[in-house]
């Protein structure tokens, strides 16, 4: 069964920086593109970045200079450094990932970590 679980989330003060982790783990033979989405409370998730296997990374306009994706593909992992973090970055961040088992690939995602930012 493959998982994906998130680390790294919790309580920072405006203006600070915090790294989030994801790990797949599980039996697959391929991890396709990597994502990071946010959930604000009442909205639907919003993608905050995604990093291919190959190639460089993508962000939306908005997210742009402030946050930064990078995988480790021999570790399975995604991580995404936060910096200048502001209290409307207060929200629940989820690890997106299209893997393939077998021989379809699908999204899986990650349980989700609180980031709150907040002085």
């Amino acid at each position: 069964q493959v998982q994906l679980v998130e680390s790294g989330g919790g309580l920072v003060q405006p203006g600070g920086s915090l790294k989030l982790s994801c790990a797949a783990s599980g039996s697959f033979s391929s991890i396709y593109t990597m994502r990071w989405y946010r959930q604000f409370p009442g909205r639907q998730r919003e993608l905050v970045a995604s990093h291919g296997y190959v190639g460089p990374p993508y962000y939306p306009d908005s997210m742009k200079g402030r946050v930064i994706i990078s995988r480790d593909n021999d570790k399975n992992t995604v991580s995404l450094q936060m910096n200048d973090l502001k209290p409307e970055d207060t929200a629940v961040y989820y690890c997106n990932a299209d893997i393939k088992v077998s021989e379809n690939a699908r999204g899986y995602w990650g349980q989700g970590t609180q980031v709150t930012v907040s002085s």
